[in-house]
């Protein structure tokens, strides 16, 4: 029981976490979208526009991921006995989406700037909005990996990555700008606008690559299986062990094999053999579900033997 009330606390500290970090996001992003849109339309810059579009997309899925922790790490009910685990992944997979959304947007917008050659102007405005809100996305998306790591959030890396490459982008329009202004070429306006998009449309590919790998309850990673199975290896009482099966929830991972013992081991003793690796397996990972069916050892080779499989 004081194990459990251990494991419930914790939990319950990471999702506050979480909800905190996604909140911060939500708020930041509010801000940042009204500075961009109000500087875009004053000046005209399209590359400004594009921004401004691009960080609407990423409150958005803000949004979405402050919804995600919310419900992902509240505790299994009736009818999602596996928890909720995966509207993480689902979060992260809209997230994508609306990213590819706001790349799709900002090259047609880039397009009509490049027919229309239009002059953006007041460009020096444009400049401290991109470095300001560079900034400010640099400190909240640094906080946001810290907590995603601490916590095993898929929705909150995703929000993370989404206001890394808005950094990126943010300070390469503000280079655009000076270059425009130095130079009075216009074109290099949209000209930046469309590397935006280049980098809006490769980061939406990675996300939806990552959130989508859970959905289909893809195996740990490679470090992660290797983890258990040492921790199968390394206890002496189990002989053998086979149809081990994992897969990922949010930041539930999730765990069932098959272990041989003697023939001649209690009740009991097969019991706290499965506490004990069950508990193993909860230090060696976070956030373990494990499932372990004992089976007597000779009892099982014999019928492997009888009925061949």
């Amino acid at each position: 029981m004081t194990r459990m009330t251990a494991g419930s606390a914790a939990r319950a500290r990471a999702s506050g976490e979480k909800v905190r970090a996604a909140r911060l996001s939500v708020a930041s992003n509010v801000v940042i979208v009204g500075l961009k849109l109000v500087v875009g339309v004053w000046t005209g810059s399209v590359s400004i526009l594009s921004e401004a579009a691009h960080s609407a997309s990423d409150l958005v899925a803000a949004l979405i991921a402050f919804f995600a922790v919310r419900v992902s790490d509240a505790p299994p009910d009736p009818e999602h006995p596996y928890g909720h685990g995966k509207v993480e992944s689902v979060s992260g997979v809209i997230e994508a989406l609306l990213i590819f959304g706001a790349g799709v947007y900002i090259v047609i917008e880039a397009a009509r700037a490049l027919a229309s050659q239009h002059v953006p102007r007041s460009l020096g405005w444009g400049m401290a909005v991109m470095v300001i809100t560079a900034t400010a996305n640099w400190f909240v998306s640094r906080h946001l990996k810290n907590v995603a790591r601490r916590t095993d959030s898929i929705a909150l890396e995703a929000d993370a990555h989404h206001l890394s490459v808005d950094v990126w982008t943010s300070l390469g329009v503000a280079a655009g700008l000076a270059a425009v202004k130095l130079t009075g070429i216009a074109l290099l306006d949209p000209l930046v606008a469309l590397v935006i998009a280049a980098f809006v449309l490769r980061t939406a590919w990675r996300l939806t690559l990552d959130a989508f790998h859970p959905l289909v309850d893809a195996v740990l990673p490679a470090g992660e299986l290797e983890t258990v199975k040492q921790v199968l290896n390394d206890e002496a009482r189990v002989l053998s062990f086979h149809k081990l099966r994992t897969r990922k929830a949010g930041s539930q991972r999730h765990v069932d094999v098959h272990i041989q013992v003697d023939d001649d081991m209690s009740l009991r003793d097969a019991h706290r053999l499965t506490e004990d690796l069950e508990d193993r397996l909860r230090a060696a990972l976070p956030n373990v579900e494990a499932i372990i069916h004992t089976e007597p050892y000779e009892e099982e080779r014999r019928h492997h033997e009888e009925v061949p499989h």
